[in-house]
């Protein structure tokens, strides 16, 4: 895979991820609209409206299931690590959300560069 189309592949996950945060979070607000006052509960749900945007996008374009598994893992890992210290208290719900966020984007390079012949 060249390199111009390995990049316009993460962005394509970039902007799927956006879409699934963006078009599923107003719901959850709606059926949880207490959510924003749990930041791990926050986390898990946004990392799932990433992963639902992702997922389908990866579907459409016809990646295989263990490909969607990875990458969705990678909307999760980065948020799974960061409970534990947050739990403890050693980091606010506000740095919970945003390293979870900053680290995401890496994790997501992590299953594309194992796979980057794959698609």
């Amino acid at each position: 895979m060249s390199k111009l189309r390995f990049w316009g592949h993460y962005l394509e996950m970039v902007v799927a991820m956006f879409v699934g945060m963006f078009a599923l979070g107003p719901l959850w607000s709606m059926a949880l609209p207490n959510l924003a006052d749990h930041a791990d509960a926050h986390a898990m749900v946004m990392a799932t409206n990433m992963a639902i945007g992702m997922a389908a996008w990866m579907r459409i374009r016809k990646h295989s299931w263990t490909h969607i598994a990875e990458m969705c893992a990678a909307m999760y890992v980065p948020f799974v690590v960061l409970l534990v210290p947050y739990w403890l208290g050693w980091i606010s719900g506000e740095a919970l959300m945003t390293a979870g966020h900053v680290l995401m984007f890496p994790a997501m390079l992590v299953p594309m560069l194992l796979r980057r012949n794959a698609h």
